[in-house]
C-alpha cells in the first residue's frame, strides 16, 4: 500500500465492518470521518482512560494489545467499554494483513465484551513491523476508583495468578523452534496458551468488593518493576518474600535456556494488590476461581525489601525488561 492513510474502500471493507461487538455507552463509534468517540456517562460517574503500545511482537499483537490496555482500567475498579486503536503499518503491509489484525482485536474485545471505538490506521516508513496503540475507555463510579497510591503501611501485598505469564507466552511464539530443540512439545504448548490467563478484569471485581487499598497490573519490568512502582506511587516501603511469589514450571525452565530473570519479565496476567486483610482477599478471589497470594506487607518507612531465605536485598526502579534480550 502507499504511505498515509489506508484508503478508504480498505477501511470500509477490512477495518471498520471487523468492529462487530457493540456497548450501549457508546452514542458515537468508528466511522469514516468520525475523530471522536463519545460515551455516555450516568450520575457520579467518571471516566477513566488508559493507554499502551504494543512492540514486542507481531504475533497475536491484537491479544496483547487489548489485554495490556484493559488491565489498566481493571486495575482502577473501572468497568472497559471500549478502546481506540492507532495502527501503525510498515509499506509492505497487504490488506490480508490489516484484516488478521482487525480480526484478532475484535475477536479479543469480544471477549472482554467492549466495542472499538474509533482510531487511526496508517502506512508508514517509519515502522518496520506493525505497531498497535490503544487507549481503553471505562467507567467507574466516583467513589470507586481505586489508585495504585492507595497502599498503607500495614496493608498485606497480594498478587494474583503467576509472573511472567505474557513473557513467557510470547517467547514461546517467537522462539518456538529454538525452544523445540531442549524441551517437550507440550511444554511449549502449554507456554504458548498462557496467553488465556492475560486478562485481570476476572480478578478485579471480587477484589473491589473485599475491600482492596490498591490494585496494579504486572506488565513491562515484571513483578520486581510492579512492586517498586506501586510502593512510589503510594510512598511506602515493601517487606516482599521472594520464595512466595508465585511462578509456573514453564516460565523458569524458559528464563533458564534464554538466561533472563523471570522477576523482571513481561507479566500480563498477574496483578499486585494490596488490603488491610489479605487473608480475606485471597479467600475472596479464590471463591471467585482466581489464584492469589500474600506475598509480604507495605512498612511505614521508604526501604524496599526482598527476603530469600536469609538473603536480603532491596528493590530498585523498573528496568528494560529481559524480554527484550531475547527479541
Amino acid at each position: 500500500m502507499k504511505i498515509g492513510k489506508v484508503p478508504e474502500n480498505v477501511l470500509k471493507r477490512s477495518i471498520l465492518k471487523k468492529t462487530g461487538s457493540k456497548r450501549s455507552e457508546v452514542l458515537i463509534g468508528a466511522g469514516v470521518g468520525e475523530d471522536c468517540a463519545c460515551v455516555k456517562l450516568g450520575d457520579a460517574e467518571v471516566m477513566v482512560l488508559s493507554s499502551d503500545p504494543v512492540t514486542a511482537t507481531t504475533e497475536d499483537a491484537g491479544l496483547y494489545a487489548v489485554n495490556v490496555a484493559v488491565n489498566d482500567l481493571a486495575a482502577s475498579g473501572a468497568t472497559p467499554i471500549g478502546i481506540l486503536v492507532t495502527a501503525l503499518l510498515p509499506i509492505n503491509t497487504e490488506e490480508e494483513d490489516i484484516k488478521a489484525i482487525m480480526k484478532d482485536l475484535d475477536e479479543s474485545c469480544k471477549a472482554l465484551n467492549i466495542q472499538i471505538m474509533g482510531g487511526h490506521t496508517e502506512i508508514t516508513a517509519a515502522v518496520t513491523k506493525p505497531v498497535l496503540s490503544l487507549t481503553a475507555v471505562g467507567k467507574v463510579r466516583e467513589n470507586a476508583f481505586i489508585s495504585t497510591g492507595g497502599a498503607k503501611p500495614g496493608n498485606d501485598v497480594v498478587i494474583t495468578k503467576w509472573i511472567g505469564l505474557e513473557g513467557t507466552s510470547i517467547l514461546a511464539k517467537a522462539k518456538e523452534a529454538e525452544l523445540l530443540k531442549k524441551f517437550p512439545p507440550k511444554l511449549i504448548y502449554d507456554s504458548k496458551n498462557f496467553d488465556k490467563f492475560l486478562s485481570v478484569a476476572p480478578e478485579a471485581a471480587p477484589a473491589v468488593k473485599s475491600g482492596v487499598t490498591a490494585m496494579h497490573d504486572v506488565t513491562e519490568g515484571g513483578v520486581f518493576g510492579a512492586l517498586w512502582e506501586l510502593a512510589e506511587s503510594s510512598g511506602v516501603g515493601l517487606l516482599i518474600d521472594l520464595r512466595k511469589i508465585p511462578v509456573k514450571q514453564e516460565t523458569v525452565e524458559i528464563c533458564n535456556f534464554f538466561d533472563i530473570n523471570p522477576y523482571e519479565l513481561m507479566s500480563g496476567g498477574s496483578m499486585l494488590m494490596t488490603a488491610e486483610d489479605g487473608n480475606r482477599l485471597v479467600m475472596d478471589l479464590q471463591a471467585a476461581g482466581i489464584e492469589a497470594t500474600i506475598i509480604g506487607k507495605c512498612t511505614d518507612n521508604n526501604d524496599r525489601v526482598l527476603i530469600n531465605g536469609e538473603m536480603r536485598r532491596f528493590l530498585e526502579p523498573a528496568k528494560t525488561d529481559e524480554l527484550y534480550k531475547v527479541i
